[in-house]
């Protein structure tokens, strides 16, 4: 056993312990490095520990009781052990409860003091020295733990360390036993001063949750690595830049060679000298292969460090040849501007929390480039170090981010003050953020601990190409400890452009950036800020945050994309954020779900704010990351002309560096009949020209015209990759857009396809409050007393039924499910409006007939309890001997005669229909095949869709909310399996310029209340009918959980409305 030194006092400062002394944070550490596990000299300690749990650290076991042997009988007895996996979260493994907050911080705000019930989780296990390891340095590495650690090995105390996402190696050669088992203990805290920095908006969770290895390094070694890349004033040749430090006890040789992607040398420079050194090599390479996010070529760098006779270690690191700039004001990389279309991702895996499997990091990737996600930010802290690797493969640009975040102290400063939440965030920013940052962002005592987070950043990623921009972290205000972090990331890196949006005016970052402000407001900081009486402007602005993806949404994706593309100032942004974070939980009542802040009894907790994401919490996509694909597509088509016998197109290429040449287009024309199919009018290749990045060309199609008679016709134009890639194969589409060639004007009505007309009667009774129409093989049933459809039966099968609750079987309405978006501003509004509570009174019924046609009037007063306002509803319901209802309405809000108490808008005007459940397979003629509304649309197709369960077009938002609407519908069917139905089309009667003829229609087994009322899918309740919404106007989705709500021409404004609808039995 090698000779033991005492290893470090339990606290660096005696008396205060290290986990609340915000001047500790690394305790007998090695220097910061870039990332590099040896292949053949590192031990993985990856697996089963042991585990003890404990209340607060003196409930702890005491790591030096057994002085590394085998615990006493009576040790074991004091403490009871299990066992507990590494990497994990122990809040994952039966050990306390993961607990969830956004902002708010969940203990008393008192930096550094935390809980005394601070939960302290002690790790324990042995291992052994390989035996090639007799004579090499040996170290320890964590590559994260949360919050704050003491290790122990033997016995020995030997260091501590906190900064949950970065990693920290130790020197333990003096410690161990290369002969016998060792034993390693590791105290990891719950709460530390650290934790008022890592604030970041996910779960609490603890433990060891990254890798830990035993390391071995030669004593004559490879210490370290920093591989810099330039490119000469035309971007065509390129340097690399060598700095290796190296450690040797004698003379060494050091040798450093480029091999481009056929394994070919294609440059080198070596370096003799004797002892430890830094040694700078450059090494230029000419007619280099540029790498981006679009062309990612990497080169192999090959260091080799040889002391004659004794040792040779061989490195390898991956480099791309580029050179980030500010070039004109504008973030340029290789010469050129750039546009970001990325997301914020953060690291979460349903089950295990932090502890990703590298194979989900790989399919995150793959994801975000096949939805063509060009960039991406890891929020809040760096994340895995393999995940940079992957990134530099398949082409991201990354902005790396330091694990720093203090949001919490927002509310430690807002809330007393009582602020309310509605007050302009720009307002709030005004009267909180200088006394927030007094705590730790513009404190000189936690100055070392901001550099040490910046410098662990800088060090551990800097040999990736992907990465060209570093951030001071998130969320963190501003404060002098911010611009020391500034300075610090210049002089270790200045290769590298530097983020922060915390710094309102850029003092300390290369770029303005902003979170969820409105495009209007973008575009006026486009227009001022930080510009001179000139025009011009030193730096760009970027949406590190925007487009909030909780539940149904997000709106606005397009109406930002087009600021982007009018305003090249702004060069793009990130969406908040990649995927949900939720925990998948199973309860002893059976029930299972994915769980959120206050699911595990975690108090107090921000709910569903950590359900916002483009993913689902099984990683798979939302329809909010299939609007984003369509919304980020590097090809734009306009169709300019077809009247004559050629289509022209004008297709633009928004690459920023490569052509379209690695694409294959084709193109079809489709026929939309009154049948239940398209018909395929013709049908080709595009023969695509060269066209250059950020630049246009126009194309022609030969398309057969059609007769002036025929239908509408629809032009889809596709882009697909022509070979496989690294993240996608070949055929993946990448683009498409689609065209209307002839008029629609929406009206699919007649029965020529489904029934033939006529020649008998129709017979109508009235008995009481009934009045029933009779024609041949339906029923039409009417309640006199309310003025609604009650019944509906044809060939005997029941198609409408009444509403239990309304005795109504077809009723205006204005109401639906909330979305996580209407909660802050909308759903109160409406509340308060009485919009969820409307009830029904008749105000007129009247019955004609005539040999063919019996028509229906009422009038009925829609209106809620309490209040003064409502909707008078005018309906004409003719009922054809075919079977056919005809609804027309005229719908005229009515105000009190004293004073304005109409709502300025509500969520939908349309009908509710409550059919037999028997009614479950849909088809339609619309846009599909998933959910639309007006501001989340762009994604979808127009064609002919169908599903053989109405539960197939529901969409399971993991929170119940609104969904599965379908815009720019033609007709609907819905039937029994292979069996009689009905079909809803726009009506011939009047439609109003506010209404949508193309209408808007949901299919759903699930009440607005139970959709309203369930916290988990698992808790939604059925209702024994299909409920169908038929509306002539919906409003959009907004993102305004965090951020703009709908755009001000997409709500449902109160105002007169005419539409009408026809029903058709289909037998």
């Amino acid at each position: 056993m090698a000779s033991r030194s005492r290893g470090i006092p339990p606290q660096e400062v005696d008396g205060t312990p290290d986990y609340y002394n915000e001047s500790v944070f690394r305790r007998n550490t090695l220097p910061p490095r870039t990332y590099y596990i040896p292949k053949d000299t590192a031990l993985s300690l990856n697996g089963q520990w042991d585990f003890h749990y404990a209340s607060s650290p003196l409930a702890a076991p005491d790591p030096t009781a057994d002085n590394g042997q085998k615990p006493a009988d009576k040790h074991k007895a004091k403490y009871q052990w299990t066992t507990i996996q590494v990497p994990g979260h122990w809040q994952l493994q039966g050990h306390g409860i993961p607990h969830y907050t956004n902002v708010q911080y969940p203990f008393p705000v008192c930096p550094p003091f935390v809980p005394s019930e601070n939960p302290t989780g002690t790790y324990r296990r042995s291992f052994f020295v390989p035996e090639a390891c007799e004579t090499d340095q040996l170290r320890l590495r964590f590559d994260g733990v949360d919050s704050a650690y003491h290790i122990w090995v033997n016995g020995v105390l030997i260091g501590y360390a906190q900064g949950s996402r970065n990693p920290s190696e130790f020197d333990v050669t003096e410690y161990v036993d290369r002969t016998g088992p060792n034993q390693l203990v590791v105290r990891v805290y719950q709460w530390s001063d650290g934790s008022y920095i890592e604030d970041q908006d996910q779960w609490w969770l603890s433990g060891i949750f990254r890798d830990v290895h035993l390391l071995s390094f030669s004593q004559n070694r490879i210490e370290d690595w920093f591989l810099r890349t330039d490119l000469d004033a035309k971007y065509k040749n390129g340097t690399l830049i060598a700095e290796i430090d190296v450690k040797a006890e004698s003379h060494s040789v050091v040798e450093v060679e480029v091999l481009d992607h056929n394994k070919e040398i294609v440059g080198d420079a070596g370096n003799s000298g004797v002892g430890s050194r830094k040694v700078m090599l450059k090494i230029p390479i000419d007619n280099v292969d540029r790498w981006t996010a679009e062309s990612p070529t990497l080169y192999t760098v090959r260091i080799s460090h040889e002391v004659i006779d004794v040792s040779v270690e061989v490195v390898e690191q991956r480099v791309g040849f580029r050179k980030v700039e500010l070039k004109n004001g504008l973030i340029c990389v290789n010469g050129k501007p750039i546009r970001f279309r990325g997301v914020n991702r953060h690291d979460h895996h349903p089950s295990f929390g932090r502890a990703v499997p590298l194979d989900l990091f790989k399919e995150d990737l793959l994801l975000m480039k096949r939805h063509n996600i060009n960039a991406l930010r890891c929020s809040h802290y760096p994340s895995h170090p393999k995940l940079l690797d992957l990134a530099d493969e398949l082409g991201l640009w990354v902005i790396d981010e330091a694990d720093l975040e203090c949001h919490g102290f927002y509310d430690a400063i807002a809330r007393p003050l009582d602020i309310p939440e509605e007050v302009d965030y720009e307002e709030r920013k005004k009267l909180t953020f200088g006394h927030a940052a007094k705590f730790t962002s513009d404190n000189p005592s936690w100055k070392a601990a901001y550099l040490d987070r910046m410098a662990q950043l800088i060090h551990r990623d800097k040999n990736h190409a992907s990465v060209i921009i570093g951030s001071l972290g998130n969320e963190a205000f501003y404060g002098q400890n911010h611009k020391a972090m500034y300075e610090l990331a210049k002089d270790i890196d200045p290769t590298r452009l530097v983020h922060y949006e915390g710094d309102l005016h850029a003092e300390s970052a290369d770029m303005f950036s902003y979170m969820y402000p409105s495009v209007e407001r973008l575009i006026r900081l486009s227009k001022t800020e930080g510009v001179k009486s000139d025009g011009t402007f030193e730096k760009p602005i970027v949406l590190c945050e925007y487009a909030h993806a909780m539940g149904n949404g997000p709106g606005w994706l397009e109406d930002y994309e087009e600021a982007f593309r009018a305003y090249p100032r702004l060069q793009g942004g990130f969406i908040w954020e990649w995927a949900n974070h939720g925990l998948w939980k199973e309860d002893p009542d059976g029930k299972s779900y994915y769980a959120y802040g206050g699911d595990f009894g975690d108090v107090p907790n921000d709910g569903t704010f950590v359900m916002d994401g483009l993913l689902y919490s099984s990683h798979k996509p939302t329809p909010g990351l299939l609007e984003l694909q369509k919304v980020y597509q590097p090809i734009k088509v306009d169709l300019i002309d077809c009247r004559s016998a050629k289509c022209k197109l004008k297709i633009t290429n928004s690459y920023d560096f490569i052509s379209i040449d690695h694409l294959a287009a084709t193109w079809k024309v489709e026929v939309f009949v009154k049948t239940t199919s398209a018909a395929l009018h013709s049908a080709g290749v595009l023969e695509l020209p060269h066209i250059l990045p950020r630049s246009s060309k126009n194309v022609e199609l030969d398309v057969r015209r059609p007769l002036p008679s025929h239908p509408p016709m629809w032009l889809t134009v596709s882009f697909r990759l022509k070979s496989s890639t690294a993240w996608a194969k070949e055929g993946l589409e990448v683009a498409w857009a689609q065209f209307e060639l002839e008029s629609d004007d929406g009206m699919y009505h007649g029965l020529s396809d489904f029934l033939e007309p006529s020649n008998l009667r129709l017979r109508i009774e009235s008995s009481g409050t009934i009045t029933t129409i009779t024609g041949h093989n339906f029923t039409v049933n009417f309640n006199n007393a309310q003025g609604h459809i009650t019944n509906w039966t044809a060939s005997g099968a029941p198609l409408l039924e009444p509403n239990p609750s309304t005795g109504a079987a077809l009723i205006p309405s204005f109401w639906r499910p909330p979305t996580d978006n209407d909660h802050p501003i909308s759903l109160p509004y409406w509340k308060r409006f009485g919009v969820h509570a409307m009830t029904s009174q008749l105000r007129f019924f009247d019955v004609t007939a005539t040999a063919e046609t019996v028509v229906i009037t009422t009038t009925t007063f829609h209106s809620p309890p309490v209040l003064s306002w409502g909707y008078f509803a005018d309906t004409i319901y003719e009922i054809s001997t075919t079977g056919e209802i005809g609804i027309s309405i005229t719908l005229k809000p009515q105000s009190s005669d004293h004073v304005n108490t109409l709502p300025a808008h509500i969520p939908r005007v349309g009908l509710d229909l409550h059919l037999s459940r028997r009614l479950d397979a849909v088809k339609w003629f619309g846009l599909g095949p998933g959910e639309s509304y007006p501001d989340k649309r762009t994604a979808q197709r127009l064609g002919i869709w169908s599903v053989d369960h109405v539960a197939d077009i529901q969409t399971p938002y993991e929170v119940p909310q609104e969904n599965g609407n379908r815009m720019g519908t033609r007709w609907v069917t819905i039937r029994e399996p292979q069996g009689a139905g009905l079909r809803a089309t726009a009506g011939v009667g009047e439609w109003s310029d506010n209404c949508e003829r193309n209408f808007s229609f949901v299919a759903t087994r699930h009440s607005a209340k139970a959709l309203e009322e369930a916290k988990h899918p698992c808790d939604l309740v059925e209702e024994d009918a299909t409920l169908l919404r038929l509306d002539a106007k919906v409003s959009g989705v907004g993102t305004a959980a965090c951020g703009p709500g709908v755009r001000e021409d997409l709500l449902v404004k109160v105002e007169e409305m005419k539409f009408s609808f026809e029903l058709e039995p289909l037998i």
